[in-house]
C-alpha cells in the first residue's frame, strides 16, 4: 500500500467516524442539530463516498472532488467554533429557527463540543489531503 493510499484511507476513516458520530448524536442521543451543524454535515457526508470510491478505484482527480467540500466544511466549522467560544456574537448567526447554534449538548474537558469535533475532523482531513497532494507529486 502506497503512502498516498494510506492518506486516502485515513481521510475515509475520519469522514466515516464523523458521519457515524453525527448520526449517533442526532438519531440515538436525540440531539437536534442546529443550522450550522447541518451545513457541516452536508459537506462531510459525501466525503465518505468520495474517499471510498477512490480507495476502490484510484483516480488522480481526488483533490478536485474532495477539497472544495473539505474547505467549505472547514469554513463552517471554524465559524461555528468562533460562535461557541464567544468570538462571534450570536446575532450574526444563521440559526434563527429551531435549536440555537450555541447549544452545547456535550462539553468534554471544558472545550470539546460537537462543533469542535467537526473542526478536528475537517482539519485532519485537510492535512491528509495536503500530504496526499505532496505524495502524488513525488510519485510522478
Amino acid at each position: 500500500m502506497t503512502k498516498s493510499t494510506l492518506f486516502v484511507l485515513f481521510s475515509f476513516l475520519i469522514a466515516l467516524i464523523a458521519t457515524l458520530g453525527s448520526l449517533f448524536f442526532s438519531e440515538v442521543m436525540q440531539f437536534i442539530p442546529c443550522s450550522m451543524c447541518w451545513y457541516q454535515r452536508i459537506f462531510m457526508y459525501p466525503l465518505v463516498l468520495i474517499f471510498l470510491i477512490n480507495l476502490l478505484y484510484p483516480d488522480d482527480k481526488l483533490l478536485k472532488y474532495s477539497m472544495p467540500l473539505v474547505l467549505i466544511g472547514l469554513f463552517f466549522s471554524i465559524y461555528h467554533n468562533l460562535l461557541m467560544f464567544g468570538i462571534i456574537p450570536e446575532s450574526v448567526v444563521p440559526c434563527v429557527q429551531g435549536v440555537p447554534c450555541s447549544t452545547e449538548y456535550i462539553n468534554w474537558l471544558g472545550f470539546i463540543t460537537i462543533p469542535f469535533l467537526s473542526l478536528i475532523a475537517y482539519s485532519a482531513i485537510l492535512v491528509f489531503m495536503l500530504f496526499y497532494k505532496k505524495e502524488i507529486g513525488n510519485e510522478k
